[in-house]
């Protein structure tokens, strides 16, 4: 509970401009709604939180829906939800962050009845032919790039063998997939050992606490095995505040979570309590941060993104809508834009933001020019 109030008083000052007056909004004599959608607290919390702020921000202008917990099985669910939002004649544009398997499903379904609608994919989880051809802008840091920067990163911190926990659903996404193997490939070449190590999947049969519980449990196995120079990474979010307490307890190192942020993971991990004045003060963070992992002797051994990735993308979606439902952005896909909307999030912090190349059925480059990858510097604690 303590960990979910600090991240509503985060996300209240992260996106801190405050509550406009115009938030029933109207563009001209046109009124307007932005639909969005994002997981529940136990899936996404960062991403929820974040959504918390942008409805208090703009209270007469979002429409707010979450997807199911188990959207593997209730995809039925997700497009329902979706369809909900769309149903309302003002919502103009629909933002969804994660954009997990069954979001192209429920665009498509959108599209049969408002094709009008701008629609912006953040975090997405199907393959990106695919979501790239449903939505108008998709978001998400830069997978691929991170395969060569995260095992730079780890080894940089001192790390001689490096750790990949997934499990197949993960693996099944292409980015994530293509991504384990630049890892592999970049740990050779680096000189660290690399292991392909099979956790449960938090939506299997054991659940969450499952999950998790193995976690806390094989770090401790594989620092044993491998010694404390041992990087660990896991591409699940549940996993990542298990992950940063069993890595700082047994004395290994953890370059990044899979969703770069200094709120992913190390305030609970760490038992961080964030007083009501220092609420959104992300310096204040990264300093108690750092403080917890001092004193348990692991500086310089962990390290993250200096913005919380997942919650920007939710603020930049809604930013980004709102400016094209007002006319200021003309084009549904505006890469300027989108931009300079993400570099006022972040303060000025030094942002890459390319497109995604993939390949077509014939094995050629095919560049989706609406899919933007980010990429951020690294703070070390």
């Amino acid at each position: 509970m303590k960990r979910v109030l600090a991240l509503v008083l985060v996300c209240l000052m992260v996106f801190s401009l405050a509550a406009c007056g115009q938030s029933a909004a109207t563009s001209g004599s046109k009124k307007f709604k932005i639909g969005l959608m994002t997981g529940t607290v136990s899936q996404g919390e960062e991403e929820y939180q974040a959504a918390q702020a942008m409805i208090k921000k703009y209270p007469d202008m979002i429409v707010f829906q979450t997807y199911p917990d188990n959207f593997m099985k209730e995809t039925e669910t997700t497009i329902a939800n979706m369809m909900t939002m769309a149903a309302d004649p003002d919502v103009k544009a629909i933002v969804m962050v994660q954009a997990v398997p069954g979001a192209s499903a429920a665009i498509e379904k959108v599209r049969e009845s408002r094709p009008d609608i701008l629609i912006i994919a953040g975090v997405p989880a199907e393959d990106p032919d695919m979501i790239a051809k449903k939505a108008d802008v998709v978001l998400q840091a830069d997978d691929l790039a991170m395969g060569y920067a995260i095992p730079a990163q780890a080894k940089k911190l001192g790390a001689t063998t490096f750790v990949h926990y997934s499990f197949p659903r993960h693996m099944s996404y292409p980015l994530l997939a293509q991504r384990r193997d630049i890892f592999k490939t970049e740990c050779e070449k680096l000189g660290l050992k690399f292991v392909d190590a099979t956790a449960p999947d938090p939506l299997g049969d054991q659940g969450v606490p499952g999950a998790q519980q193995f976690v806390l449990e094989d770090v401790p196995r594989k620092i044993a095995e491998f010694g404390k120079d041992t990087n660990f990474f896991s591409t699940n979010c549940a996993m990542q505040e298990p992950l940063i307490k069993a890595t700082l307890e047994a004395g290994g190192i953890c370059a990044q979570q899979c969703c770069p942020s200094p709120l992913h993971g190390y305030p609970g991990a760490l038992g961080i309590e964030i007083p009501s004045d220092k609420a959104g003060d992300i310096a204040f963070i990264i300093k108690a941060t750092e403080e917890k992992i001092a004193a348990k002797k692991g500086t310089g051994r962990f390290s993250t993104w200096p913005i919380p990735v997942n919650m920007m993308f939710v603020q930049a979606g809604v930013e980004y809508a709102k400016q094209y439902c007002e006319g200021k952005i003309k084009d549904k896909n505006d890469k300027d834009a989108m931009a300079k909307v993400c570099s006022e999030i972040a303060s000025g912090k030094k942002m890459t933001i390319n497109t995604y190349t993939g390949k077509d059925k014939d094995g050629k480059d095919v560049e989706f020019n609406n899919y933007y990858m980010i990429l951020c510097d690294y703070i070390t604690f």
